[in-house]
């Protein structure tokens, strides 16, 4: 797929579950999110329907069962949330993007250490 689709929140809800165990039955979607969510199963079953409109989801019929599975991986959305936040925020301009994020994050010296490498490693490129 070259263009991935716009996940809504509320259908990042429902892709987290077909990520973690899929092929789903609606149901099964409906019964791993209860608890989770106020949403009745009609709403449930709506968001399953707009992803597959979108080709974020694509399902396989079983007799009168749909068993519903991702079309997309979630580091492939996660990357286009990312340039997609990258974009509107900061205007394509990455760099002030991470200061923000480095001078709110409280990070330990491990996690400080496994930055530095990831921007030595960028400068080696």
């Amino acid at each position: 797929m070259d263009k991935h689709p716009k996940i809504s929140e509320s259908e990042w809800m429902v892709m987290r579950v077909l990520w973690a165990k899929s092929p789903l039955t609606a149901n099964d979607v409906i019964e791993q999110l209860t608890g989770k969510t106020k949403w009745k199963p009609k709403t449930i079953k709506t968001l399953i329907d707009r992803l597959v409109k979108k080709g974020a989801v694509k399902f396989e019929k079983e007799g009168r069962r749909y068993r519903y599975y991702p079309a997309v991986g979630r580091d492939e959305c996660i990357a286009t949330e990312r340039q997609s936040f990258v974009r509107r925020v900061y205007g394509r301009t990455t760099k002030p993007m991470l200061a923000a994020f480095l001078e709110d994050a409280e990070l330990s010296p491990d996690d400080i250490s496994e930055l530095k490498e990831i921007l030595e490693q960028k400068a080696e490129e």
